[in-house]
């Protein structure tokens, strides 16, 4: 889906900053935060990392931008527990002593309209078009690589497609590419000249350049 979390490639954020020897965590909550998810996705098997994805994807635009990385995957993993029946919003906010902000429910979505690819259809080497695609639902192509060219870099083993996985749909495996781009195919004259971006893609992404 086309929202505020897929910030991929764009500017105008500030600059990232690094802290150095920075923690793990940073509080304990966060460590019970990462726990809970690991307890979702792993021991529970409640839900999948697809899944959990789109639940952050589906973050009112405000919250998203104002959350930290842990109070993100506390808000989405939160929403899932209580989507899957596993807790309520009544139950979070007791213990929160305060309104629990989750995601927003949406109705089930289909997966992005792409045939299942069975095989790999391209190599090392191939030009390809990543499609023009602008799904409802989960995707893992970033908006700013789509309706561009780029060359296979390199073919890896097939991957469950987080399109179907993220809604209960077909599960399928497609091969992945290693596709490179030149920056300036990306972001015209504001890119230097020699620099590429080597992004991973699922098959069913790309067509024949």
């Amino acid at each position: 889906m086309d929202g505020i979390h897929d910030l991929g490639g764009m500017s105008g954020f500030g600059a990232v900053e690094v802290e150095r020897g920075e923690p793990v965590f940073h509080e304990p909550w966060q460590a019970l935060a990462f726990a809970l998810n690991a307890l979702g996705i792993g021991a529970l098997r409640a839900y999948n990392i697809d899944e959990y994805r789109h639940s952050v994807e589906r973050m009112l635009p405000a919250h998203y931008l104002a959350a930290t990385y842990y109070e993100r995957m506390l808000t989405g993993a939160a929403t899932l527990f209580v989507e899957k029946g596993l807790a309520t919003r009544d139950e979070l906010e007791r213990r929160a002593g305060a309104a629990f902000p989750l995601a927003q429910s949406v109705a089930a979505q289909p997966m992005a309209e792409l045939a299942a690819q069975t095989r790999a259809r391209f190599q090392r080497g191939d030009r390809v078009l990543v499609r023009e695609i602008h799904p409802a639902g989960h995707t893992r192509v970033p908006r700013y690589v789509r309706g561009t060219r780029g060359v296979v870099l390199h073919v890896a083993p097939a991957f469950s497609f987080p399109d179907a996985s993220a809604h209960a749909g077909e599960l399928r495996s497609e091969h992945t590419y290693h596709v490179e781009f030149a920056a300036r195919d990306l972001w015209a004259d504001t890119a230097s000249a020699g620099d590429t971006v080597v992004v991973d893609l699922w098959d069913a992404y790309l067509e024949p350049a």
